[in-house]
């Protein structure tokens, strides 16, 4: 991978892509695109509706295809690479102020996560991705749009019997926000996580099971700790494990306060129109708590789906 971004970026002048390191995080990689080759890659998808793309699964792959005609193969192995590779397992990627159209934003993200494989159905949405806003106001029974209290460290998917393996959010608008960061926790990072896996609870299998907002009605037991294809992996959220004692819930307990208190935990800033990729086996994601605004608003994109067999 080291050789693969030196020579992203010593020949960017060549190539319409390069690397460079995010400034709020070690380990996540920033791609960069030659904005004409970007723009040239909207004025292609320009014919493609979006209502088409949640109908008809295949054009989701078309507009990958699209994306990589104009940036090349080694764009789209750069991103497979990335987000596989555990010492980074991330990037950021936007459309650089080039469009302010919500379609082009779902255009260009679906081609990033088709690039890595097939979406999964989101039952919040109804399709392949879900937008969602955080503003002044919630009644939701979840924290995803509760603006004013901390978004707890977690991963993706652990309700549902289908794998998760990525992550994409995008931010589509944003105004009156101050705070309400991305916050990262990379597993090989933090402190204590070796104390947690070794515990007897660590490889347990937990029940999780999701508030009526999600649509799932699956029940699901799987272990906060397991081994993947990309060593040791961890599936956690703390609002929808069901711990079956006080033990249980001690142990869980411990393990998000530890998270949320380690100083790996980072935030990061998403500009509109950029989006971030994560592995979901070895990153916890989160979302530091806004400060109060009675105008706040925010609109995100999020899709998640597994690397293409």
């Amino acid at each position: 991978m080291e050789a693969l971004h030196a020579e992203a970026t010593s020949t960017k002048q060549q190539q319409p892509f390069h690397l460079s390191p995010h400034p709020d995080h070690h380990r996540i990689m920033h791609v960069t695109v030659d904005p004409q080759v970007l723009a040239a890659f909207l004025q292609d998808s320009r014919g493609i509706d979006v209502q088409n793309l949640e109908y008809v699964p295949f054009m989701r792959y078309h507009l990958a295809d699209l994306l990589v005609k104009h940036l090349g193969q080694d764009f789209a192995r750069t991103l497979v690479d990335l987000v596989k590779d555990r010492r980074h397992g991330g990037f950021t990627i936007g459309l650089q102020d080039l469009s302010q159209d919500p379609s082009d934003f779902v255009k260009f993200g679906t081609a990033v996560g088709h690039i890595l494989g097939p979406g999964n159905h989101d039952a919040m949405s109804g399709t392949f991705y879900a937008r969602f806003v955080v503003k002044h106001t919630d009644n939701s029974d979840s924290y995803l749009r509760q603006a004013y209290r901390l978004f707890t460290l977690h991963t993706d998917g652990t309700f549902v019997s289908e794998a998760t393996d990525w992550l994409l959010m995008m931010k589509f608008g944003e105004r009156n926000a101050t705070g309400g960061e991305s916050r990262f926790l990379h597993l090989d990072d933090w402190e204590d996580c070796e104390q947690f896996v070794n515990h007897k609870l660590g490889t347990k299998p937990f029940l999780y099971k999701a508030p009526g907002s999600k649509n799932v009605a699956e029940r699901v037991e799987r272990p906060v700790f397991f081994q993947s294809e990309f060593g040791l992996s961890m599936s956690f959220i703390d609002q929808f494990v069901q711990p079956r004692n006080r033990e249980e819930a001690a142990y869980l307990h411990a393990l998000s306060a530890s998270m949320e208190a380690s100083a790996s935990t980072k935030e990061v800033v998403l500009p509109v129109g950029e989006l971030v990729v994560l592995n979901n086996y070895f990153y916890l994601h989160g979302r530091a708590p806004f400060q109060q605004n009675e105008s706040l608003f925010r609109e995100l994109m999020r899709q998640r789906g597994m690397f293409a067999q």
